[in-house]
């Protein structure tokens, strides 16, 4: 008789690997964050996502008085292909 497959996170990827068919938290470089279900990964950690909420914090300065101003861009996607190079973190659903 076979044994289980293991739910035991042995290196990073398993985490990702975990994670997969659920709603996952992606930090990007460039104050990019993403909110969406995972489809698909690989060892580099390019990423498929589905019904994505992206976030981009925008920061503008004013030139004469150097006063900065913080705006939030919010978008949805139906999908997303997400290169890996970019990505700084990524959450797993939270288990409560």
């Amino acid at each position: 008789m076979a044994a289980p497959p293991s739910t035991a996170v042995e290196q990073p990827l398993d985490l990702v690997k975990l994670s997969l068919d659920e709603v996952v938290r992606v930090k990007l470089r460039g104050d990019r964050e993403l909110k969406g279900k995972l489809h698909a990964f690989d060892q580099h950690l390019n990423m498929v996502l589905g019904d994505v909420e992206e976030t981009v914090v925008v920061v503008d300065v004013n030139e004469e008085t150097y006063e900065e101003t913080v705006r939030t861009i919010k978008r949805a996607h139906e999908m997303l292909f997400v290169r890996g190079d970019g990505v700084i973190l990524v959450a797993p659903p939270s288990r409560a």
